[in-house]
């Protein structure tokens, strides 16, 4: 009878016991796919992030054009998207052909410029040593790790078409997207949850109105400076230079090289003249530029950033590097509100 007894009592704890035990490996399964799926469908959900940036500019326009015209909401968003695509067109019509020409002898120009900079640096020791990490298996290495960074997952234009549409549909609804996020979260933390969204909203406007500006300057100053110079291709330089500022840290470099190889083609005095160029270009930009975006953004620690990168570069390639800033971004301000706030609140609690 007692032997019963005990088997009744431990019975039911041990149902339970094997009832955790099976619902955590649920948990850890579910755990498992959701980071399989947002693995395979990263692209995705970067492209859908590409698309609120475009969001965040067309609704930037469109707020201006409010302010200046007095026209209803509506109204101004449809001037907005109508009148950047009209623009971009009418550029691309204007100098469409100058830029095609231009790249089209950059293109030509490169082999015999790389063949005059292995020829110098051929002629000094370190460029030897230099020349030779190049060769062979580390070429071809290269050249793989850049084939990769350059991959999508539609192609470029398949890409852009999508991230433009993207962002007219998150430009025309705007409030039907953050309400469904709302309403995956708790009725008791929907204010906090409002907060993060307006938070991220101002940080991602501080990023885009800072790199917009960044590029349009830059594009500016290498063109008028290479033109001055006697550079060739000026404005296809100028444009890779803008196009490139997108990427901190790693892009202004980048772009410096196309422009000095060239310069080297006429002179290594006109080289340094051209890196000089460059280099007090980036410093005027940086320093116009970088107090306004860190008015409305968060500061973001240089290492970190440069991190963040690296690892998006290697995940996601080109689109993954340009929108590593504006993803750790959001993952700073998610952890600041979401954990650092919780913890610093726990400690000035007393008792």
């Amino acid at each position: 009878m007692a032997e019963k007894k005990k088997h009744a009592d431990t019975t039911p704890n041990q149902l339970t016991y094997t009832g955790k035990v099976w619902q955590t490996m649920a948990i850890i399964a579910l755990f498992v796919v959701v980071i399989l799926v947002i693995r395979v469908a990263f692209n995705v959900l970067l492209m859908a992030l590409a698309g609120s940036l475009i969001a965040v500019y067309f609704h930037g326009l469109g707020d201006i054009i409010q302010r200046k015209t007095r026209l209803n909401r509506k109204l101004a968003m449809i001037i907005s998207i109508a009148g950047s695509i009209i623009l971009l067109g009418v550029l691309l019509w204007f100098m469409g052909t100058k830029i095609q020409v231009q790249v089209a002898e950059l293109s030509n120009k490169l082999p015999a410029t790389l063949n005059t900079a292995k020829a110098k640096l051929a002629a000094v020791p370190i460029g030897q040593k230099v020349l030779d990490s190049f060769s062979g298996d580390n070429s071809q290495k290269l050249f793989t790790t850049a084939q990769s960074f350059f991959a999508t997952g539609f192609g470029v234009l398949g890409d852009l078409y999508i991230i433009l549409f993207l962002g007219i549909f998150f430009t025309a609804s705007p409030s039907l997207y953050k309400d469904g996020m709302l309403l995956l979260v708790p009725k008791n933390k929907k204010m906090l949850g409002q907060h993060i969204m307006d938070r991220i909203s101002l940080s991602l406007k501080g990023w885009l109105k800072g790199m917009l500006l960044s590029m349009l300057l830059i594009t500016i100053l290498i063109t008028i400076g290479l033109s001055i110079i006697g550079v060739p291709v000026a404005l296809a330089l100028a444009l890779i230079t803008g196009i490139l500022e997108l990427v901190p840290n790693l892009g202004p470099l980048i772009a410096m090289i196309p422009g000095v190889l060239l310069a080297l083609t006429i002179s290594t005095n006109t080289a340094i003249i051209v890196a000089l160029l460059y280099i007090v270009s980036q410093t005027i930009v940086a320093n116009i530029v970088t107090p306004l975006i860190q008015k409305k953004m968060i500061n973001l620690p240089p290492a970190l950033t440069l991190i963040s990168q690296l690892v998006m570069a290697t995940v996601s390639g080109a689109l993954g590097i340009i929108l590593a800033v504006p993803l750790l971004a959001i993952i700073i301000i998610l952890v600041d509100e979401l954990y650092v706030k919780k913890i610093n609140k726990a400690e000035a609690e007393p008792g």
